[in-house]
């Protein structure tokens, strides 16, 4: 007897989440404050970790961005600080300005290879004494191989594996004890569309991220487990974004247009939305919703007719082609 009285709970709740989950469209919930948390941003020197520090900058929160590259980390930081030096009333009260909080953000950057846990926990120690506890995890940086599987080496199988993947284990074990213990946070994972489904020819990149998005998934019912409701999770799944990283990729030319590569600063404006108001999941455009749930419940062969149909089964390979040419000239003007 109890059992069914339980279901009916089950259900009820279940019922209500529907409810608020459609009251979400209707009406647009209040975006939080990140003013003076620390926010930590992986691969913040190019693409949307740079769009991610400047959007944070906006919002006054200190900002920590960790990039292989530090001639690249820098140049982000010095936008942030024009940003930050632009929130500075020059002026008096009466010159129509809002008055600002005495609290002034920073920026701080690091040169950190996200692949190498060592680097990452040594980083991330630097991080906690010199900034302070982290609030704000952006698991951004990613890379990819663009090698047909037996055509790529093992080596940058397993750097695609180890940046997309395995560096979310090592920074979320470095900034989460701290969170766990004050029961507040919010960890982002920045996966992608073809994390949620495949397409021919990146092999290692879908691993990767289908992995990082497992990880998100079960790290989140962990802290439900837990009872640690005050750490939020936000994963973005956007389309191809068009940042250079898959140039080349392109679909049937009749339906190119109703699929086009995403504007970074629109998948960012979107990913910024979820992240301010603790929304779990973002997908990018919406239609990747529908994409993922079809694969879901569709027969395999179903989906590969579909596949051949809008041109997605070899939608990497010009890509590919693209990129196999230009490691081949970049290998011919080393031998020169």
């Amino acid at each position: 007897m109890y059992i069914v009285v339980e279901l009916l709970v089950v259900s009820v709740k279940v019922i209500w989440s529907f409810v608020l989950a459609g009251a979400k469209w209707l009406v647009k919930p209040r975006e939080k404050s990140v003013e003076g948390q620390v926010c930590v941003i992986t691969g913040a020197g190019s693409g949307l970790g740079r769009l991610f520090a400047t959007e944070f900058a906006r919002r006054r929160a200190t900002l920590v961005l960790w990039d292989i590259n530090r001639e690249a980390n820098e140049e982000t930081a010095e936008m942030v600080r024009d940003i930050y030096r632009g929130m500075v009333p020059s002026k008096g009260p009466g010159d129509g300005v809002q008055d600002l909080p005495l609290f002034q953000p920073q920026v701080y950057t690091y040169v950190c290879d996200v692949s190498r846990r060592e680097s990452v926990y040594s980083t991330a120690e630097k991080v906690r004494r010199e900034v302070g506890n982290v609030t704000l995890l952006i698991n951004n940086a990613g890379v990819v191989s663009g090698h047909h599987l037996l055509e790529c080496p093992d080596e940058l199988i397993e750097r695609t594996m180890m940046v997309n993947c395995h560096a979310h284990f090592w920074t979320t074990k470095a900034f989460l004890p701290k969170m766990l213990e004050v029961n507040e946070g919010h960890i982002v994972t920045v996966a992608s569309s073809l994390g949620l489904f495949t397409t021919a020819g990146v092999e290692d990149y879908c691993a990767s991220k289908f992995g990082a998005i497992g990880f998100h998934e079960s790290l989140s019912h962990e802290l439900k487990a837990a009872n640690k409701d005050g750490i939020k999770m936000t994963l973005v799944c956007p389309f191809l974004v068009d940042t250079g990283m898959f140039k080349g990729c392109r679909i049937r030319k009749e339906i190119a247009p109703f699929f086009p590569p995403l504007k970074p600063e629109y998948c960012v404006e979107q990913a910024m939305r979820a992240i301010l108001t603790d929304q779990p999941m973002v997908c990018t455009p919406r239609a990747m919703y529908v994409v993922s749930f079809m694969k879901t419940v569709l027969p395999f062969d179903a989906i590969v007719c579909m596949y051949r149909f809008i041109g997605a089964d070899k939608c990497m390979y010009p890509f590919l082609a693209h990129r196999k040419e230009s490691t081949n000239n970049n290998e011919s003007k080393s031998g020169i």
